[in-house]
């Protein structure tokens, strides 16, 4: 018994040798590539560290706003409303079509091979383009307007989406499809008997996540299509005006913070 106990004692000591010197040569790797990366670009990583405190003294020097500031709040509450209000939009439109592209998608749901490989194809186009890029190209056909932003979080949304709800349906209704094909089921009563039912609480907690993101990716997209609060930011930010850009900053973490606990209330509700 002895000798059997001190085997297994010895097996478990090389097995944790093993993973410390696994973990160690990971990080002698992360270390090099991080030294590698700070001399291809002339990056010093000790001056980075040292101009931290300099920074952080700059910041409360020129950022913190005063009651004059305050004067243009309203302003910035309604450009944040709208830029909320085309994120919860985009999104939820978004899930409607990336919806009906993921059942023709998924291996479970679909109609036939050829639609959905169209359907993956379309979902990765769009989703492999970034917002920043599809703002970009969108401006040149639709100008500088909401439409703009609404169309670039639209395209960047579906192809997220698509991939995330037929990831859903393939893990949360596979049982269920079987038992329905079985019985002779038609595809309307499997997609409305056991597709939806099954994964809807999940899908449901995807869109409400792309809502939180797209809420951040909104304002970056009214940089580049003049609307929002993006723009606002964008307006103060070339005239120096760092008060304001303070402001207008720490409105949309707060709008972003409180997005975000409503958002996980529901998601534990639902889920």
């Amino acid at each position: 018994m002895s000798s059997k106990s001190s085997t297994q004692h010895l097996s478990r000591v090389n097995i944790i040798r093993k993973k410390h010197i696994r973990l160690t040569i990971a990080a002698l790797i992360i270390l090099g590539l991080i030294i590698l990366a700070g001399e291809i670009t002339s990056y010093d990583h000790i001056d980075g560290l040292l101009s931290i405190p300099a920074a952080i003294s700059w910041l409360f020097s020129n950022m913190l706003f005063s009651a004059g500031t305050l004067a243009n709040f309203p302003t910035v509450l309604r450009l944040l409303w709208e830029t909320i209000l085309i994120s919860i939009v985009s999104t939820t439109t978004a899930s409607v079509f990336a919806l009906i592209f993921a059942l023709l998608g998924s291996q479970l749901t679909q109609v036939n091979t050829f639609l959905m490989y169209v359907a993956k194809l379309v979902a990765s186009v769009s989703r492999n383009i970034p917002v920043v890029a599809w703002a970009l190209i969108l401006v040149l056909s639709f100008g500088t307007n909401s439409a703009t932003g609404f169309l670039a979080l639209f395209f960047a949304t579906f192809g997220f989406l698509v991939r995330a709800y037929i990831e859903t349906i393939d893990e949360a209704s596979s049982d269920s499809i079987e038992a329905l094909r079985a019985t002779g089921a038609t595809y309307p009563q499997m997609i409305f008997k056991a597709v939806l039912p099954g994964s809807m609480p999940q899908l449901f907690s995807w869109t409400l996540f792309m809502i939180e993101t797209n809420i951040r990716s909104a304002t970056l997209v009214g940089l580049l299509t003049g609307t929002g609060i993006g723009y606002l930011f964008d307006l103060y930010y070339k005239q120096l005006n760092y008060e304001m850009v303070s402001l207008i900053t720490l409105s949309i973490v707060v709008a972003v913070l409180i997005i975000e606990a409503i958002s996980n209330r529901i998601r534990r509700e639902i889920i």
